[in-house]
């Protein structure tokens, strides 16, 4: 991952932790209500992939060990990884493009229900995504991946030349010979990987995009009602599909591009079939950035915009993260794909222990409260979930005061202590566990391998019952916290 220049090192600093008297007379454990539904609390779990789904998508045990896990600090709401509406091939990742896939979820959900004495509500994100191929290795992009176009003879006067003979020549040229002879998205290819955009409307399946979502994402809703979640989040942020029709970068001209009106468009769309297929009653809202971090890309004007008009449509909750883009993610090795938490704007999305002046501590706090304060302003009691290094109950209880946000989204502060929100609530934080923010779970994520934390995955590895990853050396979740459950 990208760092910033300074090389400042920050430890987190939760402060002082509440009596049980303070915290059930606080704002952080009070309810707010979300559509139809009511939080315990205004403590959330953000949507993390834990890469513990089969090959084909389907919840396994370790699926429902791991949200039961989190179940049982009783946060006010979790969010379930992000989860594909297509029924196509995606490794370890949830999916939901099938009726097939209800099962699974429906005894995920369950599991939380139990582990939460019924006080957790559980949403599921809902993703699509482009395609997007592993760097090639440059032999065989030569050789086989790269169609060979009368642009690469001109350029290397290689008009009568026979193709194979072409391709031998573009494997031996140097670096700068290839800027020249090659287009944008063939060195693209070449360094990075293929990538889809959502601009590439010559493809006919990318043209058709806002045809084909709305559909696809109704009826993943559908399937996420049924299967027993109290609410779905569509996914906008970051570098997928509707993030990118969100952003400045989209220049399409099929009126879903250019203009934020327009950009807009199919966003709104989506959301209004989502709503139609589940009924009012169904707690809907979104995921989007707060601000895009890179070139070119949406800034808060842009996004305070974007939530007036998501709560203008009707949507029960706006969740806001920030960065996390294609656009200036690091190289990849060969055989690997493009991760977009590698560059600047990644590192805004998760910023590390060491950061700059800024600290890695609430970086999303102000462009949230811009959002937060433009919904409130147009007239709109939507509740703003606002995410990124939250660790310590005065951090929390002071952003709800100022009435910066309405919920805080505690991501790897419970991955690092799942019991985190039992033990404030009860008056033991001081026996919290917590987040260090050096991204070893990131670094994880990265490799696609089974997302732990190292605060206490090698703890009690001999423990009677305990799962392990894979490889059999780290626990998959954290020892049970003996405190008490109120």
């Amino acid at each position: 991952m990208w760092r910033p220049p300074e090389r400042i090192k920050w430890k987190p600093a939760p402060g002082r932790w509440p009596t049980r008297a303070e915290a059930a007379r606080s704002r952080l454990f009070s309810p707010v209500r979300i559509g139809r539904i009511e939080l315990e609390s205004r403590t959330w779990v953000p949507a993390m992939v834990p890469w513990r789904a089969t090959e084909d998508g389907f919840v396994t045990d370790q699926n429902v060990e791991w949200y039961e896990r989190f179940a049982r600090g009783r946060p006010g709401a979790i969010v379930v990884e992000a989860t594909g509406i297509r029924d196509i091939p995606s490794g370890p990742l949830l999916r939901i493009g099938h009726d097939r896939f209800v099962p699974g979820l429906a005894r995920l959900v369950d599991a939380v229900r139990r582990a939460s004495d019924g006080r957790t509500r559980l949403l599921i994100q809902i993703i699509d995504f482009l395609a997007i191929r592993r760097r090639p290795d440059p032999e065989k992009f030569f050789a086989r991946f790269l169609p060979i176009q009368p642009w690469h003879r001109a350029r290397l006067g290689a008009e009568g030349w026979p193709e194979e003979l072409v391709r031998r020549h573009l494997a031996q040229l140097p670096e700068e010979e290839l800027a020249r002879v090659l287009e944008t998205r063939e060195l693209e290819a070449l360094r990075y990987g293929e990538r889809e955009r959502v601009t590439d409307v010559e493809r006919p399946h990318i043209r058709d995009l806002p045809q084909v979502l709305p559909g696809l994402f109704a009826q993943a809703a559908q399937r996420a009602r049924a299967a027993g979640f109290d609410g779905i989040e569509l996914h906008y942020a970051h570098a997928y599909t509707m993030a990118s029709f969100l952003s400045r970068l989209n220049t399409r001209t099929d009126g879903y591009g250019g203009a934020r009106e327009h950009r807009v468009r199919l966003p709104l769309e989506v959301f209004r079939q989502v709503r139609a297929a589940v009924g009012a009653d169904y707690p809907v809202g979104c995921r989007f950035l707060s601000e895009d971090c890179v070139e070119g890309g949406n800034t808060v004007e842009d996004t305070a915009w974007f939530g007036v008009e998501f709560a203008r449509a009707g949507m029960d909750f706006l969740s806001l993260s920030r960065g996390g883009k294609f656009e200036d993610a690091k190289q990849p090795a060969i055989g690997w794909s493009s991760y977009p938490y590698t560059g600047p704007s990644g590192y805004e999305c998760m910023p590390q222990y060491v950061s700059d002046a800024r600290g890695p501590f609430g970086r999303n706090v102000e462009p949230t409260a811009a959002i937060h304060a433009a919904v409130r302003a147009a007239g709109f009691a939507t509740p703003v979930v606002v995410t990124g290094g939250m660790h310590g109950f005065e951090q929390a209880e002071a952003l709800l005061a100022a009435g910066k946000a309405d919920v805080i989204g505690f991501a790897r502060q419970s991955l690092a202590d799942p019991d985190w929100f039992e033990k404030v609530r009860s008056g033991h934080g001081a026996q919290a566990r917590v987040c260090e923010y050096k991204n070893y779970c990131e670094a994880l994520d990265q490799k696609h391998e089974q997302v732990t934390c190292q605060l206490w995955d090698r703890e009690a590895l001999d423990e009677p019952g305990v799962h392990k990853t894979t490889d059999g050396k780290r626990r998959l979740v954290p020892p049970l916290w003996p405190g008490p459950r109120g």
